[in-house]
């Protein structure tokens, strides 16, 4: 454990922090207050390798009124609020991470948390799972869930080998999950990140955006409000026939790189951005990756192709080319709007981290009935939370009448 339970100020900047956003999560509270009543996780150890953030914090302490004991850890290095940390320390909640934690730390980490022998494990892109499914696998445990597109195509790769052993929710399936903090998170995060980063003015620009599945939607569709030129790039002809028809260019990655302002990787893979994009983009180019692997640039190849680097502002280093081109690097390729921001604004983390709470509860309470393969949560559940957070915006749903269900309902009648 990294934070000093007998350091106040830092728990306490990091306590006010956690309350400011357990404002804006009106479902997760609503989920929280039936879990202090029914203690639905009672005796049951939740390992978590999420996001440090006060968001995270507000389920920690949901799972923990649920009666569950709850163990965080980092799922990225530069994401960790080291102030919130010391906040749920203070509260009792052991959390293994500290921001800018190098690879060894960070798996080390990891291997603390698993420690604590889970009987759930919550993931956020599937590295606490293939610790378990590889170096610890003396622990068995109950289920797994995830919150990202990237670790569900990982634990899908697993289960087609036939290396999952244990049942996995799909919270990123989630329809409140992916169309929303997937969308309007991350396309608000990863702008503001990049903002911070370099206040660079977005109109204007620019802006490539290579990945144009829901997040990559999201980045798109805020740069173009917020006056940028947007450029997508994409490998699936319908998605990429969806950008064009949003009004979108969509070009090539080695078209794009030519004329590109601000890059924006959001794909789930590996090298979409290499060598021979950065020989072509312009003196001063940014880029910046909203996948949740810092993969997706090829930062070694930038490395040995330039001839100098330096940190020219917080979270932006310059690699100088033997050209004299300058190409910008965002949060050292890692999650921008984690590594430069706060990451999703906590009105959409409310939704995605209840998804976390409540996979966690039918896990639990299914446990006996389900097999090591990928669930998603129950309609129900999907709609309960989706009117939860209506009503909450001040949203009313419309009722279908009798004669109207059975007209859905029947097939003579056509007119």
């Amino acid at each position: 454990m990294n934070y000093d339970i007998a350091n106040p100020d830092l728990a306490e900047v990091g306590s006010r922090r956690i309350e400011w956003a357990g404002r804006r999560m009106q479902v997760l509270e609503t989920v929280r207050e039936r879990f202090k009543e029914e203690k639905p996780l009672e005796g049951h150890v939740i390992a978590a390798c999420l996001h440090v953030t006060a968001e995270t914090a507000n389920l920690m302490l949901a799972l923990r009124d649920g009666g569950a004991e709850p163990v965080l850890c980092a799922s990225n290095p530069l994401s960790t609020q080291d102030d919130v940390a010391a906040a749920l320390v203070a509260e009792g909640i052991p959390v293994f991470a500290i921001r800018g934690e190098d690879d060894g730390t960070y798996y080390k980490h990891i291997h603390a948390a698993l420690d604590h022998a889970p009987a759930v494990t919550m993931d956020d892109g599937a590295d606490l799972a293939t610790v378990l499914h590889t170096d610890r696998r003396d622990i068995e445990v109950i289920g797994s869930t995830e919150e990202t597109t990237t670790g569900v195509i990982r634990l899908r790769a697993m289960s087609a080998d036939g290396t999952l052993r244990v049942p996995v929710v799909a919270v990123n399936d989630s329809a409140t999950k992916h169309l929303f903090d997937n969308h309007y998170g991350t396309g608000q995060s990863t702008l503001d990140g990049i903002i911070r980063a370099s206040n660079v003015l977005l109109a204007g620009q620019n802006l490539v955006v290579v990945g144009y599945g829901d997040c990559g939607r999201g980045v798109a569709d805020r740069a173009d409000g917020l006056g940028a030129k947007v450029i997508v790039v994409e490998v699936d002809p319908v998605r990429a026939l969806a950008a064009a028809m949003s009004g979108y260019q969509v070009m090539t990655a080695d078209q794009a790189a030519e004329v590109g302002d601000i890059f924006v990787t959001v794909t789930g893979n590996k090298h979409v951005l290499r060598g021979r994009h950065f020989e072509k983009m312009k003196d001063g180019a940014i880029v910046a990756n909203s996948g949740h692997f810092d993969i997706e640039l090829d930062l070694q190849a930038l490395e040995r192709e330039s001839v100098a680097r330096r940190v020219v502002r917080e979270n932006l280093e310059e690699f100088e080319m033997p050209d004299g081109r300058r190409i910008l690097v965002a949060a050292e390729g890692r999650l921008v709007n984690l590594g430069a921001a706060e990451g999703h604004p906590a009105d959409v983390m409310d939704m995605s981290f209840t998804n976390q709470a409540l996979a966690a509860e039918y896990l639990i309470q299914n446990r006996d009935d389900l097999e090591p393969r990928i669930y998603t949560l129950p309609t129900e559940i999907d709609d309960q939370v989706a009117s939860i957070k209506l009503s909450h915006l001040g949203g009313g749903l419309e009722k279908l009448t009798e004669e109207q269900i059975a007209y859905l309902s029947g097939w003579q009648e056509g007119t």
